[in-house]
């Protein structure tokens, strides 16, 4: 990239933040940062000498306004308001960069994408899952000729966990409960199929740890429209420490804290009694069976990913994979080495292209 890219960040929270840093600190981009907490917008353009815009997104005027002449926007805001981002960026010709792993929010932006202009593109789920995993599934499973099943789980955990939830807040809680509340997505016989979360629990072993996983809503992605037909098995859970899941469906289901008019109240339950915290792990594992030579063989990739200190702060895990697969696509769209219009699946991303990129490079050496 030989000029600098233009790039506005909407949302400054955590993972925003994190976006800001990455694409400031590495010198191709020319950022503007918007949200509506001016302190949180004063600190970056102290730390990382951005431009700042304050509005609210919902001031459609003021966004519109803030998207001239930009060759990109990054929403780090809740999935609820990604679909007007992506329509903005649409009426101004820019390209279109988000982290939901809300289903239904990726339908909206999908059809938005039809309608985009050639030389601009719409790529939503970003970040770790839905992000990085579909990419490292889909690229495992075409080293075999025919694929009987890909299993992906996904963890973001509190490294010294202490609580009896096993668990503390370190990414959006919104997030979180849609994750926990939605219908999952999965494959069974080659079909696609709907699962219903905190379901399907299972108990494993990984580096003398113990841990379950069960079924959430949205780390697939679009990987169940892209691979419905060809493989027999696909599915998506995330990854706590053993004990979370029976305690999250007492909550959710037992107590009825899952229900739309009570999710409010769920959130102000967890962001009041479950500490954030920067001290956490990242865990990755992917499992593809399938043949190869015309026999039966299985691949299997696990990674764990630690907080670390970048540029003299503190960042969790979450922060550093989240904001590093983003700024990896990203970079990747300006270097044309993804697809140059419309809409673009995490699976069209090249494994190797995504592991060698200066961002991308977070994942590499962190196998267990």
């Amino acid at each position: 990239m030989s000029t600098l890219s233009r790039v506005l960040v909407v949302g400054a929270g955590k993972i925003g933040a994190a976006i800001v840093r990455l694409l400031a600190e590495c010198g191709s981009y020319q950022v503007t940062v918007a949200d509506r907490d001016l302190s949180l917008l004063e600190a970056l353009r102290a730390s990382a000498g951005v431009s700042i815009l304050q509005f609210e997104v919902s001031d459609s005027g003021r966004l519109s306004s803030a998207l001239e002449n930009q060759d990109a926007v990054v929403s780090a805001c809740s999935y609820d308001v990604n679909p007007c981002i992506a329509q903005s960026a649409l009426e101004h010709g820019c390209s279109y960069f988000d982290l939901t792993e809300d289903v239904g929010t990726t339908e909206k932006i999908q059809r938005i994408a039809s309608k985009a202009v050639e030389g601009q593109v719409f790529m939503p789920q970003c970040g770790l899952a839905p992000g990085f995993i579909g990419i490292l599934a889909y690229n495992l499973a075409a080293q075999f000729e025919e694929v009987v099943s890909v299993n992906m789980r996904v963890g973001a955990l509190p490294k010294y966990p202490t609580n009896k939830m096993m668990y503390n807040l370190t990414w959006s809680t919104d997030g979180l409960i849609n994750e926990y509340c939605n219908l999952c997505e999965a494959i069974e016989k080659k079909r696609r199929i709907k699962l219903v979360p905190l379901e399907g629990l299972e108990c494993f072993s990984l580096d003398g740890v113990e841990y379950e996983a069960f079924n959430t809503s949205g780390g697939l992605g679009t990987l169940c429209e892209t691979m419905e037909g060809q493989v027999d098995e696909l599915n998506y859970k995330t990854v706590r420490y053993k004990g979370h899941q029976y305690l999250m469906q007492f909550l959710m289901q037992d107590l009825h804290l899952d229900t739309e008019e009570r999710r409010p109240l769920l959130k102000q339950i967890m962001e009041t009694s479950v500490p954030i915290t920067k001290q956490d792990v990242v865990l990755t594992f992917v499992s593809v069976k399938g043949y190869r030579d015309g026999r039966l063989e299985q691949s299997t990739d696990a990674r764990k990913i630690y907080h670390q200190y970048l540029f003299g702060e503190h960042w969790s895990s979450i922060q550093i994979t989240t904001a590093s697969s983003l700024c990896a696509v990203l970079d990747l769209h300006f270097e044309n080495l993804l697809p140059s219009s419309g809409f673009v699946r995490q699976e069209q991303v090249e494994l190797h292209l995504f592991e060698s990129n200066r961002f991308g490079r977070v994942y590499q050496n962190c196998n267990i």
